[in-house]
């Protein structure tokens, strides 16, 4: 997550799950802010790492704007779907992983269309999530949520998170041209930090994303055993910040929706 100064006041980017509010209050203690301080809240996509607070945030600051794609909209007024997936996927690591999922009142609800938002130019991001978008600062910053991958620094790794029930390599190959073609100085990562090397960043991301298709075929544990080997540093951390089975997973749906396309 982010804090980012908006002209209308301060705005935080990603809020992640209800689990991390008191890390998020002790951080904008550090600061000289309280929740009740910001002003908006943006969302790259609603997946529980990024968003998972959003309901708990809204009813502790119930004028907190939360602004998020019109896909992304409806699972945060009722995320019982959401969280019926989450559960089917997490099983009984859900509630110490995620915590309360509260739904968030309609009327806090901004739709982001694509445009301007509050100063920054937000644009959808799909490939992780068909509901993603990214916020280019007037500075150079590209808040990225997921859409730039993952990348544990000071290890050098960028790796692509695959998880289902979304991912799309076209789309993801499209919106990293989107990034490259808006020229960002420094990758705002939600996993983890502030990237500056963006060229060879987005590459290798764009290398690891075309390479993990091609795995059509093998088992979780040969695809493990593949994305690890290339893993220079840091492997165990990776592993927890996006572990490889959630990939393997996002992979085989991938793989199996290819597969069941007509021939045209």
């Amino acid at each position: 997550m982010y804090l980012i100064e908006t002209e209308d006041g301060p705005a935080l980017f990603d809020c992640g799950p209800t689990t991390c509010i008191e890390q998020l209050n002790a951080a904008l203690g550090e600061r000289g802010l309280r929740l009740h301080d910001l002003r908006h809240l943006l969302l790259s996509h609603i997946h529980l790492d990024h968003a998972g607070a959003a309901g708990a945030l809204v009813r502790e600051h119930p004028a907190l704007p939360v602004h998020v794609s019109a896909v992304g909209a409806p699972h945060l007024v009722d995320p019982s779907r959401l969280e019926a997936s989450a559960r089917r996927l997490y099983g009984d690591t859900f509630d110490e992983l995620w915590g309360e999922l509260v739904p968030v009142p309609e009327a806090n609800v901004q739709i982001v269309d694509g445009d301007q938002v509050l100063g920054l130019d937000c644009f959808p991001s799909p490939g992780h999530a068909s509901h993603h978008v990214c916020y280019l600062a007037a500075d150079g910053t590209l808040y990225a949520g997921d859409a730039a991958g993952v990348r544990i620094q000071p290890h050098r790794a960028v790796l692509p998170p695959t998880p289902p029930p979304e991912f799309d390599l076209d789309a993801w190959l499209q919106t990293l041209g989107e990034i490259e073609r808006r020229s960002p100085e420094r990758l705002a990562l939600v996993h983890f930090g502030l990237a500056e090397d963006v060229p060879r960043h987005l590459a290798e991301l764009r290398t690891r994303l075309v390479e993990w298709t091609t795995l059509d075929g093998v088992t979780e544990e040969e695809f493990t055993e593949s994305v690890s080997s290339t893993v220079e540093s840091g492997l165990s951390e990776y592993e927890q910040a996006m572990p490889f089975w959630q990939s393997y997973a996002g992979l085989k749906r991938y793989w199996e929706k290819r597969g069941a396309r007509p021939e045209s």
